[in-house]
């Protein structure tokens, strides 16, 4: 091999090995980013005149375990699905309360009880007859308030479905614009790296909301697709719809055509668990809003119908009339089994016992319908009150059990069930998390191994060294040949 050949491969060595440490400093310092695949320098054996001619830059390559990396997307997604139920019903529990919360709803109906026994011992005493008074509409303020609540919490999902959605769409379209700088890119035989990491970025920041499976196409593109069955990206990015509202009351609802469902250019699809988007915060979100939220309304007004009718009974106030409202009441009125969605509310004290809305507190002794001051010693009623609070009672809807209990009971039942579906929430969350991590870990063990990056940059330099000496070599060489 004459000298020139050797000090072209020389050469040829030291460029590959000062672009193959440009890569391993690239490769330590984005070993935390999220969505940096390692980098690895492809060389080539170069020729001269049919002859060896060293080494040659061939390119770069992405290493990425891409198995792994739509694992751990899915996981995200299931991730994101049981975070946004275990927010809904962390928030309705808070609403609805603890039984050991002074402030709950089983707490409130036990003080109503505690009230009226406190009276019926003396029937005689406005300030205890006002202490009814003041029960009864704390808690008839609390299921109000629990049920304009529940409707909060579904307008917050309709927002957020909005949001995802508004996401979803942008991310797609960038997607598709990057796919066609990489598939640019790859054409003209340069690195496409940079693109391709912020591409992985995008489709990961939008995992959580839909589980998605990545595809590859030709030069550099990929195709995205939901397990369900859903082309979101496939040369064209997919368009999704969805219209938010400004305000939701209970008989809204997507079915009858109030609230919004998806469309996927242009076509309805499923919000349900079976649909083609199924699996992430976003069809999780429209399970809050039109099913997890609508079942806790109808609890809610299933324990304020059963206050109802508890006091509407003339069993309990023989003064009632026919057709006349008792202590508690639908919006003034008699309760109508017809009308019971948002009956919670719309729950109000009778304002006959209320003396600020012109009422007399001694009707609460002496009956609602009592026209003139009965007997101050009196408790009959009220005993009648207190029995008809503890009587056991089957309710008569909500989608509880058919087995018979009291008023306090009945709000203990449904504590008890908004608990158990908040603890079942929070296991899926355990579960999807520790798979999560998991698999995060396992992706991170195939990226960027910063001991063996070191390791290889002792190699390059070694490289390097061995190259540059042979250039001195023959510089040494040369300068003695010509005498110098």
């Amino acid at each position: 091999m004459g000298l020139s050949a050797t000090l072209s491969n020389a050469l040829s060595g030291l460029t590959a090995a000062s672009r193959a440490a440009e890569i391993v400093s690239a490769n330590v310092s984005n070993a935390q980013t999220e969505g940096y695949g390692r980098r690895e320098l492809a060389l080539t054996a170069a020729t001269l005149g049919g002859n060896g001619g060293g080494v040659a830059v061939s390119g770069v390559v992405r290493s990425v375990d891409q198995h792994t990396i739509g694992e751990r997307r899915l996981a995200d997604a299931e991730l994101g699905q049981s975070g946004a139920g275990v927010a809904f019903f962390d928030r309705l529990e808070m609403l609805i309360g603890l039984p050991d919360d002074p402030a709950s709803l089983a707490a409130k109906t036990t003080q109503l009880q505690a009230v009226l026994l406190e009276a019926a011992s003396r029937p005689d005493s406005d300030t205890r007859l006002s202490a009814i008074l003041t029960a009864a509409t704390g808690l008839s303020d609390h299921i109000n308030g629990a049920s304009d609540q529940v409707q909060n919490l579904r307008m917050d999902a309709d927002r957020e479905i909005g949001q995802q959605v508004k996401t979803l769409n942008e991310s797609l379209v960038r997607i598709a614009d990057l796919n066609y700088e990489i598939r640019l890119q790859v054409g003209a035989g340069n690195d496409a790296s940079g693109l391709m990491d912020q591409r992985q970025q995008l489709i990961d920041g939008v995992a959580t909301f839909v589980p998605l499976n990545e595809v590859p196409r030709d030069n550099g593109q990929v195709a995205l697709y939901t397990p369900g069955g859903a082309i979101l990206l496939d040369g064209r990015p997919a368009e999704i719809s969805f219209t938010t509202v400004g305000v939701i009351v209970p008989q809204m609802t997507q079915a009858s055509g109030a609230l919004s469902g998806l469309l996927i250019n242009g076509q309805s699809i499923s919000t349900t668990d079976n649909g083609p988007l199924s699996g992430g915060s976003l069809i999780e979100l429209f399970a809050v809003r039109d099913d997890y939220a609508t079942t806790a309304q109808s609890q809610l007004d299933a324990v304020a119908r059963d206050l109802v009718e508890r006091f509407e009974d003339p069993l309990v106030d023989p003064t009632l009339a026919l057709g006349s409202p008792g202590l508690f009441t639908d919006a003034g009125g008699v309760l109508n089994v017809a009308n019971e969605l948002g009956l919670s509310g719309r729950l109000k004290i009778n304002a006959l016992v209320d003396p600020t809305a012109g009422g007399e507190i001694r009707l609460l002794r002496d009956g609602l319908g009592a026209s003139v001051p009965g007997p101050v010693g009196n408790a009959s009623i009220i005993q009648n009150l207190v029995d008809a609070l503890e009587a056991p009672k089957i309710p008569a809807s909500g989608g509880f059990s058919g087995a018979a209990r009291s008023a306090v009971g009945l709000a203990g039942d449904f504590i008890s069930h908004v608990n158990g579906k908040l603890r079942g929430a929070e296991a899926n969350q355990s579960f999807a998390s520790a798979k999560h991590d998991a698999l995060k870990t396992i992706e991170l063990r195939s990226g960027v191994d910063t001991d063996q990056e070191m390791q290889q940059l002792l190699l390059i330099e070694r490289a390097y060294s061995a190259n540059a000496r042979v250039i001195s070599t023959v510089d040494d060489m040369i300068q003695t040949l010509l005498g110098i």
